[in-house]
């Protein structure tokens, strides 16, 4: 990583640099193709005639809705199925600051930019031109981890804007910026304090305790959607639920593992007894696969209570993995349907990775990858067997320097040759989506709630929703 600010000029856009090898010259699959290029109306259309109990012009209106923070976003989602085979797509999480686009083939072989273009020119553009009272300054990229889509994503910029462009590392450089009257200042190479008007955020490590949540400086995405659940596992489960109350009678629902939130440390091994001694512990606020915890049995429970923890309270939820070991909770047991077996006849546990952007025609699916387990999804467990190596699908890894490293040997391109190994089809992909707009939309009208006219945190609110000591210390 770069220990300081660079100043990314148009014209240096260099696709060598902003994809994986293994995707650069990939081909998307055909599918996929497709599936991109449905209008919102036929997308609309195929669901409702596949959930004939889902009111169309509520679903409409929700993939016409105009976000007033959370704007770009990616879910993951869970391919699972039921023991009557009811196969559906389900939300595990919704990320504020997304990867995907390195893993992403190009949708249109003539825009060698792809989804970095597209996010820049039919999300990010609209949103800083219509904003109001701006701050004179310049451009910025701020990241944290992922630099190689953080400089794409600059880059793209560069060349939308016709203007540089600074692309500022913070990780352990919060030297590199400050905020003077609620406008961010960047440390240039020469030591200059530049004036930003418009940043794209890639800070995901506890961005609420380096960026302000009311800024002059327009921040996409802002920290209010972290805080409403694009980062905040806790508070994204309760507006999940207050979404769900809110479409009732319209056949519409966020699905999601069953979830208990507000868990102390010492609550824990309740609830694991309660979903069956099966269960996924998460530390509601981290992210990049940290601080989930599977435990399919004593061990791994005992294990988990040995460990001090940061922060204070902990979400629960039902454990999906192979039939004979997954949670039994109040919405049944789910399974992961699984990779289509390779030639050794291994199934793994996947996830898919949905990032969709809001555009002047409503949120619109953007780019899609893949990610399957360490270890083949097997029927029965061995003692002392690590559960995580086996449902654990995140590619990031934490160096002991506390950087980022991944591991691509475990991705699975939305490409001709690894997409057939999903058994995902095109209906699946729509569902995925429809879930994915759901979720954010939940997220935003939480972000709304939270905020109050004068642009600041509602802090009575947010600590009622969120009652942990040590976020709050942090935040405020």
């Amino acid at each position: 990583m770069t220990s300081a600010s660079q100043l990314i000029t148009p014209g240096q856009f260099d696709p060598a640099k902003h994809w994986y090898d293994k995707a650069l010259n990939a081909q998307i699959h055909p599918l996929i193709h497709f599936f991109l290029n449905l209008s919102s109306d036929r997308i609309i259309s195929r669901y409702c005639h596949l959930h004939p109990s889902a009111n169309k012009q509520a679903l409409t209106n929700l993939l016409a809705y105009k976000p007033k923070y959370f704007a770009w976003s990616g879910s993951d989602l869970l391919h699972v199925t039921s023991a009557t085979g009811k196969r559906q797509m389900i939300i595990v999480e919704t990320n504020s600051c997304p990867s995907g686009q390195k893993s992403m083939p190009l949708v249109d072989e003539t825009n060698e930019q792809g989804g970095y273009r597209r996010l820049m020119e039919n999300t990010l553009m609209p949103r800083v031109l219509n904003k109001r009272n701006l701050p004179k300054g310049a451009l910025a990229v701020l990241f944290d981890k992922n630099q190689m889509e953080a400089s794409g994503y600059a880059s793209a910029m560069a060349d939308l804007f016709n203007e540089p462009v600074y692309l500022v590392n913070t990780f352990h450089e919060n030297h590199l910026t400050r905020w003077s009257d609620r406008k961010l200042e960047i440390c240039s190479g020469d030591g200059k304090w530049i004036p930003i008007r418009a940043a794209f955020r890639y800070v995901t490590q506890r961005p609420w305790s380096s960026i302000p949540i009311n800024t002059k400086t327009f921040i996409f995405n802002p920290i209010i959607a972290c805080l409403a659940g694009g980062r905040n596992k806790m508070v994204a489960a309760k507006a999940y639920d207050f979404f769900n109350g809110d479409m009732a009678e319209s056949q519409l629902k966020i699905l999601t593992p069953e979830t208990i939130w507000d868990v102390s440390k010492a609550e824990i091994p309740l609830w694991v007894n309660r979903l069956g001694g099966q269960a996924v512990v998460k530390v509601p606020y981290s992210n990049a696969g940290q601080g989930v915890y599977t435990i399919v049995n004593q061990d791994e429970l005992s294990h988990f209570m040995s460990q001090s923890f940061f922060y204070d309270r902990f979400i629960v939820q039902s454990l999906i993995g192979n039939f004979n070991w997954s949670s039994t909770g109040s919405t049944g047991k789910f399974y992961h349907v699984g990779t289509v077996p390779n030639l050794k006849g291994n199934s793994y546990a996947a996830d898919l990775r949905m990032m969709i952007q809001s555009t002047k025609k409503g949120f619109r699916p953007m780019s899609m990858y893949a990610r399957r387990a360490e270890k083949p999804l097997v029927n029965t467990l061995s003692n002392g067997e690590d559960s995580w190596s086996v449902l654990g699908t995140n590619l990031s890894i934490k160096n002991t320097d506390g950087s980022w490293g991944s591991s691509t040997n475990r991705l699975l391109l939305v490409d001709r040759r690894d997409f057939n190994k999903l058994g995902i089809g095109l209906d699946d992909l729509i569902d995925g989506f429809i879930q994915s707009v759901m979720a954010t939309v939940a997220i935003d009208k939480m972000a709304e709630n939270l905020i109050n006219s004068k642009g600041m945190l509602k802090a009575r609110l947010f600590k009622s929703l969120n009652d942990d000591p040590a976020l709050i210390e942090e935040i405020f």
